[in-house]
Order: C-alpha cells, then structure tokens, then sequence
C-alpha cells in the first residue's frame, strides 16, 4: 500500500513546468498525505498485530517514499543520459532504520554511498533530504564514498556499529555489494575483541546514566537496564562476530537455544509494543 500510495502521489508533480521551490512544496504536500496514510495504517497493525508488525510497517512505508523520490529526482530533476561512474549512487538504510524497524518517533538514518562524490551526486542527495526535513522527519545523514566509510568505521565505534546494519533502499546495488565487501575484509575482520569490549564499556555508561536498576519505577524503554538497547547489543555482537543475518541464526551458531531465542523474541515483541504505544500517545 505504503509503495503504491508514493508512486501514485508523485506522479502528476511535473518539475519541468514548475520552479523549484513549487516542486518541492508539491512533494511535501504528497509526502504527508502518504506518510499520515502510513501512520494511520501501522496504528491500526499495532491494534491488531503487535508492535515489531507496526514497526515494521512504518519502516516499509519510509522505504517506499524514498525510493519513489530517488527515481523521481534521478529520472524528472536531474536525469543522466549515460551514466558514468560519477552518476552512482545507492542509498542505504543505517542504524536501526537498517533493521527494519522504525517506532512513530524514530529517526531515520541514510546513508547516500558514492562511487566518487561529484556535483551531481551532492544535488540529488540535497534533492531528496530537504522535503524529508520539510516533512518533519528526524534524519541524520551522511554523503561518503567506500574508501570513506572504511576509514570512518575504522576510527569510530559508533559508526561501525551503524554500518553493521546498512540495507541497500534503492540504488546501485554492486556499489552496495562491493561496500559490504570491503567493511567485512578491512573493518570486521581481525576486531571482534576489540568491538565486544567497546560495546560492554558503551554498555556499562549507558546504563548508568540511564539507571543502573531494572526496578526503576518509570524506566527508559529504550536505554535502561534490559530495555531495548540491551536486547540490540546482543544481536549487534552476534552479527559482528559471527556475521549472522537474522536473530534466529544465534541459535544455528550455538549462541541461544531455541528455547532462549523464543524468550529474546518475547522481550523484544513486548518492548517495541510499549515503544510504539507510547511515541503514538507523544
């Protein structure tokens, strides 16, 4: 539904026939009815289905209205006869938008991956953030070439931890293919110690500003000790260490039984449940 809704709302906007600033208030007003649609959709899943459901169906939602603005403004606003290595991009789902999952609330995190970064490629990527800003929408950002999210992730644990989750939206998917290379041979391999202590540490901090009981009366679903973030660090470092795909495959490498990965997926289920109640009540 999210799909065709964007394409559908995106299609009379003529950027040929229009000045700028009017084909960026037509794809505002598009976006809104698109994503007020979505929102009243993954509210009613949330009703019926749960909350990991309604997250994901908001995240499919995001996913269709960006792939619908990047062929609109790669195929109507900046077209390219023939493509050089200079007109490619992938757009990239990061952080907990690359899961999947977005809660009413969330940000959304992009990640535009260039071949080389060239004019063209820093107007589309303009082209397709500033009615998502106009939308309302939290979105952090960042425009880099492989060689720079190698170096980035390298230095950053942040980053890196971003970067694990990346999911290719819409784009040249080589481009993607080769990233995805290139951070497990140069990144991840050889510094799984390294990742496990740095996240433990981030961990202990977290939780300590957060509240270091799990008793607290008015806890932080999200950073507490055992909300949210916990149950994602588990993953994190399973998917770091064993370059795993999905939670179920922690019981294939002898992390959890199938008796634990039915518990984790409870607990998850029932925290991303009080997540979306809540951002949808805020």
């Amino acid at each position: 539904d999210a799909a065709r809704l964007s394409e559908n709302a995106l299609a009379p906007i003529d950027p040929a026939a229009m000045p700028a600033e009017a084909v960026r208030a037509e794809i505002v007003r598009a976006g809104k009815a698109v994503l007020s649609t979505a929102r009243d959709q993954a509210r009613s899943v949330l009703e019926t289905q749960g909350g990991l459901a309604c997250a994901r169906a908001l995240s499919a939602a995001q996913d269709a209205l960006i792939r619908h603005l990047f062929a609109f403004v790669t195929q109507r606003m900046f077209p390219v006869a023939n493509p050089s290595s200079g007109e490619t991009i992938a757009i990239c789902a990061v952080g907990g938008y690359g899961r999947g999952t977005l809660a009413p609330g969330s940000d959304i995190d992009i990640l535009f991956l260039l071949e080389h970064s060239t004019p063209w490629a820093e107007s589309v990527a303009e082209a397709i953030l500033y009615p998502l800003w106009d939308l309302g929408l939290k979105v952090g950002h960042a425009t880099r070439t492989i060689d720079e999210c190698v170096k980035a992730a390298g230095g950053d644990i942040t980053i890196r931890t971003a970067l694990l989750e990346a999911r290719l939206l819409i784009g040249d998917t080589r481009l993607f293919e080769e990233f995805e290379r290139r951070f497990d041979k140069e990144v991840v391999a050889g510094t799984a110690a390294e990742f496990v202590h740095a996240k433990l540490v981030e961990r202990e901090q977290r939780v300590e500003r957060a509240g270091s009981s799990r008793y607290l009366v008015e806890p932080n679903i999200k950073e507490g000790k055992g909300g949210m973030r916990d149950l994602q660090m588990l993953y994190w470092i399973a998917q770091y260490v064993y370059r795993i795909r999905t939670p179920g495959e922690m019981v294939k490498v002898g992390l959890f039984t199938g008796r634990e990965l039915m518990l984790y997926e409870r607990c998850e289920e029932f925290l991303w449940r009080v997540r979306c109640h809540m951002h949808f009540a805020t």
